[in-house]
């Protein structure tokens, strides 16, 4: 326990000196962590320069890459979120690098070994000691099972997990602090953010995960011989390793060695989008990030993808959504669009419902003369989600790594030949997306789930009313209405009402008044009632108190 916390303290103080290297010590300042942990003056120096010779986005992201592996792989991740991050800053995100060291291959061996619980020699028939690859989680070497199979094995960083766990509980104690101090965190949802990111490198840690996906891929593609996914050895995986199966093609940004080697680069393209989009639309489980590095073009324009670590899932409810949402992308139609983002739940309930019309309208007569097919699908994200962003629409994880595939795939495709249209290609998927959702069977299937869900209210609605009423005969019903537009009207009718009382109250004092003073003096005397008491000396006495003591209170009230 003394270490962790030692550690955590020796950690904090990395984090705070970061954050203030790069500009951004005011944000430890609020949270009273500068005078807690002693920052040197040449920190606070080195800040200032920062701050004057570099973009807001610049200093984000050698910060991350300043403070390592989790921050770094937590940066990936937000990258996938410009609902949340503004453009600029996510232009820096994308270009976060690992620049991570390669560990020894006396630690590969160490940990092959106590995961496999035997001898690298008894395990694999050969293993190279240099790596293929490194990254800030692990690093992937080739090596020869036993049976002649060549695989890629990847071997997790040492102790990276103790590391990662670490940076995670300070960044949420840190949300936690920043909610409580200051106020525009709790309003951006800070620490949820924390969580869902904290959520998804712990996903990619376990490399059993990622195993399981990699199979779940490879059976969407069991009857096509023009993908390739690689397949996973269990008995030599583990959480901290995976063994897949090595395949040796020519990665697709190398675009002279695949024309030198005779492959069609549009042939290519076509298939990449095609399985993206039968992923996507048809099986709703698709490969998240399906960049040039992760996929390798064999002979016979076969595609074969890597990495697995990140993938997205649309429910089928999500898919009816999209469809809509296409549907009015396509008829350009404002108010379509708008009610199909609400009903994918995305949209806060205090939106400015005007002025977020307004935003799409734009957006939809910037894209009105342009042909479906010509359309830019990165564009297109990308404006939508910045409009998500300027009404601080929390978009829906699988959502966003949705279009940050899109963004990638795109981006992947240009650069194989940039006469594909993504749109184009995948036309044909949101046509049959659109002939299923009204297919008599899956109408049928929709509406006997909904029939089912409102026989359960229907059941349980006796009981409700029973319940109900059992509250209303205690008298313990409270209905509160609030209206904000109606407080100033009411504040005003209020004024009106007491100035109206203060009115008949002095007219009738005033009224009584004369009458008594006529009455006396017809009479010849002091007083009608009793000759010796001064009743119009002490009604009028009365009368004043009572009417200085309804002024009081009504000028005490701040009504009048």
């Amino acid at each position: 326990m003394i270490k962790k916390k030692i550690r955590h303290i020796n950690r904090y103080r990395d984090i705070v000196y970061a954050f203030t290297k790069y500009g951004f010590g005011f944000v430890m300042k609020e949270l009273g962590l500068l005078d807690l942990l002693a920052v040197p003056k040449r920190v606070f120096v080195e800040g200032n320069q920062s701050r004057n010779s570099r973009t807001t986005g610049e200093r984000i992201r050698m910060f991350l890459e300043e403070l390592g592996p989790t921050f770094v792989k937590i940066g990936q991740i937000a990258s996938t979120r410009p609902d949340i991050i503004p453009a600029d800053i996510l232009q820096e995100l994308v270009k976060l690098q690992d620049n991570v060291s390669l560990f020894s291959f006396n630690e590969v061996r160490r940990i092959v070994e106590e995961e496999l619980a035997d001898s690298l020699e008894n395990s694999f028939a050969e293993f190279s000691e240099i790596p293929l690859a490194a990254a800030s989680i692990g690093q992937v070497h080739h090596a020869v099972l036993l049976t002649g199979e060549p695989v890629a094995v990847k071997i997790q960083r040492p102790n990276i997990m103790r590391v990662i766990d670490t940076d995670l509980e300070i960044l949420q104690d840190l949300a936690r602090l920043a909610e409580s101090r200051i106020d525009w965190v709790e309003r951006y949802q800070i620490r949820t953010i924390i969580e869902e990111l904290s959520r998804s490198l712990r996903e990619e840690l376990d490399y059993e995960n990622e195993g399981r996906n990699a199979e779940k891929i490879a059976k969407q593609f069991m009857n096509d011989s023009k993908v390739r996914i690689p397949k996973v050895f269990w008995e030599y995986s583990t959480k901290k390793i995976l063994t897949m199966e090595f395949i040796d093609g020519i990665k697709l940004n190398e675009i002279e060695k695949l024309q030198q080697e005779g492959h069609d680069t549009k042939v290519l393209g076509e298939k990449i989008v095609n399985a993206i989009f039968h992923q996507i639309l048809i099986d709703g489980f698709f490969h998240g990030d399906p960049h040039p590095g992760n996929i390798v073009a064999l002979p016979g324009q076969v595609v074969a993808f890597m990495d697995f670590g990140m993938v997205g899932r649309i429910t089928p409810e999500m898919r009816a959504h999209i469809a809509s949402f296409v549907i009015a992308l396509m008829r350009k139609n404002t108010s379509e669009v708008v009610r199909a983002l609400t009903n994918m739940g995305l949209v806060p309930d205090e939106v400015n419902v005007k002025q977020l019309h307004s935003d799409v309208d734009k957006l939809r007569e910037k894209y009105l003369d342009v042909p479906f097919s010509q359309m830019s699908i990165g564009n297109a994200v990308n404006e939508l989600f910045a409009v998500a962003y300027r009404h601080k629409i929390m978009i829906p994880t699988d959502l966003t790594i949705l279009g940050k595939t899109l963004l990638t795939l795109e981006g992947t495709v240009e650069k194989l030949n940039h006469e594909i249209s993504i749109l184009a290609v995948a036309e044909p998927f949101g046509k049959q997306l659109l002939i299923d959702r009204f297919k008599p069977k899956n109408m049928a299937e929709y509406a006997w789930s909904n029939f089912t869900e409102y026989g359960d209210i229907l059941q349980e609605f006796p009981k409700t009313i029973k319940d109900f009423t059992a509250v209303m005969k205690k008298g313990k019903m409270k209905i509160e209405i609030t209206t904000p537009e109606m407080e100033p009207v009411l504040h005003k009718l209020n004024r009106i009402s007491n100035r109206l009382s203060f009115s008949i109250i002095l007219l009738s004092f005033s009224i009584i008044l004369v009458g008594v003073i006529i009455g006396a003096s017809l009479s010849g005397q002091t007083s009608i009632l009793l000759d010796k008491l001064p009743v119009i000396e002490i009604g009028f006495g009365i009368a004043t108190m009572m009417f200085l003591l309804l002024l009081y209170s009504i000028f005490r009230s701040g009504r009048f």
